[in-house]
């Protein structure tokens, strides 16, 4: 039996070690994991999970919740972002799907976007939360913020570094009403959020829908309700 040198064991484990790394890469806690789905060939951002716990009282967030219009010029984080998602849409009781706002008959008329503009490790875009796995998928490319603020034309779209955008699927309910009251609980839970997290946010509506759903390249079901810019304050 042919003896193998230790120079060519020490090859052969470099080699299955690259191979290993690009099967199982590593990524660092802040930063989220990206992965192609089989079918859609989408691009898919694995967030990080959210805390449930924090320094801020709810009672000293209620206290304390304004609307912010103006921001400072820095990024966001992932971990930002991720508990801000979850604060707006976020899952609370997985066996039966209940989440963060109260939902009349557990429907779910919302769907949220989030639109980036300045965040860490996060390319610009549009994307979509889906808040049984807690995850985006990418569903725009290019600074659909910038295209966003041309067609809204007001300045805290411009100034944030992302946008959150709240849609309601009326189709989904026998009372498309209430995809408006869904869209006041997530919002203000987003407002509470943020202040926890020393941001500010402003809920607007004052806007064309058929001009954000163009812009957006939305489907004909879905209603723009919100916008939400979020930044430092």
């Amino acid at each position: 039996m042919k003896r193998h040198s230790t120079a060519s064991i020490f090859i052969f484990f470099c080699v299955m070690a690259w191979v290993f790394s690009l099967f199982f890469p590593v990524t660092g806690g802040n930063q989220p994991v990206f992965a192609q789905e089989k079918s859609s060939k989408a691009e898919v951002v694995k967030l990080p999970s959210p805390k449930h716990s924090g320094d801020v009282p709810v009672e000293k967030a209620l206290l304390e919740r304004r609307s912010v219009r103006s921001y400072k010029d820095e990024p966001l984080t992932i971990p930002e972002i991720s508990q801000l998602l979850w604060a707006a849409q976020g899952i609370t009781e997985p066996k039966r799907g209940l989440r963060t706002a109260p939902s009349a008959r557990a429907t779910y008329l919302l769907e949220v976007y989030l639109i980036p503009g300045n965040v860490t490790h996060l390319p610009m875009g549009m994307y979509k939360y889906q808040p049984r796995n807690h995850e985006l998928i990418k569903v725009a490319e290019g600074d659909k913020k910038a295209e966003l603020f041309k067609t809204v034309g007001q300045a805290p779209i411009k100034n944030a570094p992302v946008v959150l955008v709240f849609t309601g699927m009326s189709e989904r309910s026998t009372n498309p009403g209430w995809m408006y009251l869904e869209a006041g609980h997530a919002a203000q839970n987003v407002y509470l959020q943020a202040l926890s997290l020393k941001l500010g946010t402003v809920a607007m509506a004052g806007f064309k829908s058929e001009d954000v759903r163009r812009v957006l390249s939305l489907s004909e079901k879905e209603q723009p309700i919100y916008i939400m810019p979020i930044g430092r304050k």
